[in-house]
């Protein structure tokens, strides 16, 4: 075992004054339980193939973020098994997000699917809580927000005006150059 100091590693870090101060006043976090059961809008964040831990019994897990609400940012799992007496329920569930084809099981969901999901609490045999998707529909598809700073098709953004101008400047908008090339 080392003898490193926190006080190096937060000086390496460049943070060292700043970090007792937050420290000090830092609350540490709950423990996360089962959200409540109920009704959540939540987007649909990953989709991706597993095999259960103990049978290896192959299945799809979708993994929800909550969106609106008190519970913003917690996530749940919805589990889809892949075996002959529960593909019906499978396709049922995947084709409501657009999953028809078997080939997408295996590329990324895509971004930005919004669905109000109902959400039971359930109790193990041990008594462990866990929540269980009960059902989802898909409310909307969300676009990601736009970077601001990201480069803009012109001729798209403009539409024909664009198109007939070399530069793609629209000469609405643009200032009267004099002579001297300085805007007026």
């Amino acid at each position: 075992m080392t003898n490193t100091k926190l006080s190096d590693i937060l000086a390496a870090a460049g943070d060292g004054n700043n970090f007792r101060n937050t420290w000090d006043n830092t609350q540490a976090a709950e423990e996360f339980a089962p959200l409540p059961a109920g009704v959540y809008v939540a987007h649909v964040i990953a989709g991706e193939l597993f095999n259960a831990r103990q049978n290896r019994t192959p299945g799809y897990k979708l993994t929800f973020k909550v969106c609106e609400g008190e519970h913003v940012g917690r996530q749940f799992w919805h589990d889809l098994w892949l075996t002959p007496a529960a593909l019906p329920m499978a396709k049922r569930d995947l084709g409501k997000l657009g999953v028809t084809a078997m080939e997408q099981l295996e590329q990324p969901m895509p971004p930005g699917i919004r669905c109000k999901v109902k959400v039971a609490l359930r109790k193990d045999d041990n008594g462990t809580e866990h929540n269980r998707v009960k059902s989802f529909e898909m409310i909307g598809i969300d676009r990601p927000e736009a970077d601001a700073f990201a480069p803009v098709d012109v001729a798209q953004d403009n539409g024909d005006k664009a198109e007939s101008q070399g530069d793609g400047a629209d000469p609405d908008t643009m200032p009267e150059k004099p002579k001297d090339g300085i805007p007026i």
